[in-house]
């Protein structure tokens, strides 16, 4: 009884705490005019990650040209969303944000979607590989049966998929793709031309080939929401200004400056040979980062099981209760959750509920959310198994008294079910702490988030995720001994 009472009281303090502080946080951020412009900061030298003066930025010729439109042209306050590629047109269309600039090539299948501004730069695209590979491939055709690296949802997989009998590897992020050249999981990679120089400066034993890609020049372009003239018009007039000025070049050798150091005084060749930071290096530099993951990850387990318990017991009640609509109702809520991938509840939630009610959770909220509903699926099946192990002779003994249902099983049942169930839901807790990192992909500055920056920053592709996965250990295990020694005194009090 007491373990129930404790458990309860703690839940309810923070659903308080919760409520009480997030309207102020919302409030906070709905405040003036604001232009929300979504991008993949991975892409230097348009949009790309950098530590300066102690301060984790997003920078970049894009965010220049973004920063114009904004407050120079109208007079608004930019916001920037850092969200995986092939996630920031769902995000425009949804309504999340107000524009797309991340190096965004407008084809007629987007065109269908959405709207483009006129063109502002034009790219080239290339064909990098391992340096000692660079003499293998001097053609087109002699990249047929190759594997293939490219960046989801770019113009690059579309150009790959021209090439004859190519294996694709398409992931979300530019870092992978180095990680899958430098780990021979592919042969080569297509990426943009300026990317790849940068990435290129920082990975000495990668090198761009000289294969020339037929009509490999492609446009880039700003999108917006279908319809969205008003805003398109602005843009198009910004980007002729910038343009009439050739500033949008300026921009772009700026920040690749910026991207490559040579801002700092080092010039390209010294970069080239300049010793890369071994692992420890580079989680000191960055404790901040992984500091702010962390306290993002607990955060968002901790509201995941505190409200997963909430809605799971309820569940649970609903899937014993002697109404069949109740049980049904129950019994279909978990076979939902639990039989459909979390990625998709959480994209729906995000992103679907936006497009079909116009209600727009923040990236934090649609986390929350998506943990909560998933945990309470398992939480409820859980609390069943519990509540069912109560031998059922104490029921009727209750019952024989005159205690009514809710009375015999909130006073008996539920408190020896939550005691006898509560290493399954420190498990629970353990589990949502992994799964957590599925959160990063709209854009959470989880632990996972803060590692891909880290990985963005540095061009080190494997050092942070070991890092982060060494965090994510540590906090598991701790949290596994904590459980260990609750249910340890659990069971002394049992043998009294």
């Amino acid at each position: 009884m007491k373990v129930c009472k404790s458990l309860f009281a703690v839940c309810f303090s923070v659903l308080i705490v919760f409520l009480a502080v997030a309207p102020i946080a919302s409030a906070a951020q709905d405040t003036g005019k604001k232009v929300v412009v979504g991008l993949s900061a991975d892409f230097a030298p348009y949009e790309f990650r950098k530590n300066i003066n102690g301060k984790d930025e997003i920078v970049g010729s894009d965010i220049e040209i973004a920063k114009r439109v904004a407050a120079a042209d109208m007079g608004a306050e930019l916001q920037i969303q850092d969200i995986a590629f092939d996630s920031l047109l769902p995000a425009l269309d949804s309504g999340r944000i107000d524009m797309i600039i991340s190096g965004m090539t407008p084809t007629d299948e987007r065109r269908q979607n959405v709207d483009f501004s006129d063109t502002y730069y034009i790219s080239r695209q290339v064909i990098v590989t391992r340096a000692e590979d660079k003499t293998k491939y001097k053609t087109m055709d002699s990249l047929k049966g190759a594997a293939i690296g490219v960046q989801r949802g770019s113009i690059q997989q579309d150009i790959a998929e021209g090439i004859q009998g190519a294996k694709l590897s398409p992931v979300d992020k530019v870092s992978d793709i180095m990680l899958q050249l430098e780990s021979n999981r592919v042969d080569a990679a297509v990426m943009e031309g300026p990317v790849a120089e940068g990435q290129v400066l920082n990975h000495p034993d990668l090198a761009i080939t000289d294969i020339q890609i037929p009509d490999s020049d492609t446009p880039m372009a700003i999108a917006v929401q279908k319809g969205n003239t008003e805003l398109l018009g602005q843009i198009n007039k910004t980007l002729a200004e910038l343009k009439a000025n050739d500033e949008i070049d300026k921009f772009v050798e700026a920040a690749f400056k910026l991207n490559s150091g040579e801002t700092d005084g080092e010039t390209a060749e010294q970069i080239k040979d300049k010793p890369k930071p071994n692992i420890f290096q580079i989680f000191w530099d960055y404790r901040s980062y992984y500091w702010q993951g962390i306290q993002y990850t607990l955060f968002l387990s901790a509201m995941g099981v505190l409200f997963g318990f909430i809605i799971g017991l309820i569940v649970s009640l609903l899937r014993l209760s002697q109404i069949s609509v109740f049980r049904w109702l129950a019994m279909t809520y978990i076979e939902i959750l639990r039989g459909t991938p979390m990625l998709v509840q959480l994209l729906i939630i995000h992103y679907g509920i936006a497009q079909a009610f116009n209600i727009n959770f923040t990236v934090l909220e649609s986390g929350i959310i998506t943990l909560s509903i998933n945990s309470s699926a398992y939480l409820a099946e859980i609390f069943r198994a519990g509540i069912q192990g109560v031998d059922r002779g104490q029921t009727e003994a209750a019952r024989s008294l005159g205690m009514s249902y809710g009375a015999t099983m909130r006073h008996i049942i539920i408190p020896q079910a939550i005691k006898s169930v509560l290493p399954a839901i420190g498990n629970e807790f353990v589990v949502i702490i992994k799964e957590s990192s599925i959160v990063s992909f709209i854009g959470v500055a989880d632990l996972m988030f803060q590692a891909q920056a880290v990985r963005s920053i540095t061009y080190s592709a494997l050092s942070p995720l070991i890092i982060a996965a060494a965090i994510y250990f540590v906090m598991t295990f701790i949290l596994s001994k904590l459980l260990g020694i609750v249910e340890r005194r659990l069971s002394a009090s049992d043998q009294r």
